[in-house]
């Protein structure tokens, strides 16, 4: 018999063991902060889940957390959340109707000196991190989805998916509910100059305001 010499590959590392067996948006909080999915947990300070309220009308899903999430335990609470909350004000929707969650539930990063730099989640981290996302999806049975950026699209829609080109548009999906994708509130924050920043921000309250309106019913189906 011919000997194989191909290596097999070793399993793909996943969070679905570590879910409960009674989920509840709590059980699945306690929960996530024992995950070993993946390796990210190592240097991370703590595991930033989803928060918001359980039947919430929308889920808005981030990439990860950044510095200021992983030191406080909270999503969107840096610069670039601030700037989210007072763009999904300015578009109608309230803070009441929205769940807040990531990706990929720890913070990624690089030193620069005594800074912590955020550095993008691989692949299989995403796809590791996927079974939170998927019973948050299942608990809170929101009647949006947001993807927030191209990881969090691509984690919900699958890797073919440019944002770029579907943007602010509602999308097919395998999800129970209207799933469209906008930029990060991050990306604003990078324009180069106030002027950029203004129009991004125009354009990121525009894409907000399409959900708005498929919230109140108006919305265009797919």
């Amino acid at each position: 018999m011919a000997r194989d010499n191909k290596r097999a590959k070793p399993p793909q590392r996943s969070a679905a063991k570590y879910l409960p067996k009674t989920p509840s948006l709590s059980s699945l909080r306690k929960a996530a902060a024992r995950c070993r999915g993946c390796d990210l947990y190592k240097d991370a300070t703590q595991t930033v889940f989803g928060e918001g309220p359980t039947r919430a009308k929308v889920m808005f899903v981030g990439e990860q957390p950044g510095d200021s999430e992983d030191k406080e335990g909270h999503p969107f609470v840096g610069p670039a959340g601030k700037l989210f909350r007072k763009a999904i004000q300015r578009a109608g929707i309230a803070s009441g109707d929205a769940y807040i969650t990531n990706a990929v539930k720890h913070f990624k990063f690089v030193w620069r000196g005594k800074r912590r730099i955020h550095q993008k989640p691989k692949r299989t981290e995403v796809m590791a991190c996927r079974p939170w996302l998927e019973a948050e999806i299942e608990e809170v049975r929101p009647r949006v989805i947001v993807a927030l950026g191209a990881t969090a699209a691509q984690a919900l829609l699958g890797s073919s998916f440019k944002l770029t080109k579907h943007r602010g548009e509602f999308v097919e999906s395998e999800w129970p509910a209207r799933v469209t994708a906008t930029v990060h509130p991050s990306s604003i924050l990078r324009a180069p100059d106030e002027e950029s920043r203004h129009e991004e921000m125009a354009k990121f309250i525009a894409d907000l305001k399409i959900v708005a309106k498929a919230l109140k019913g108006r919305g265009t189906k797919d």
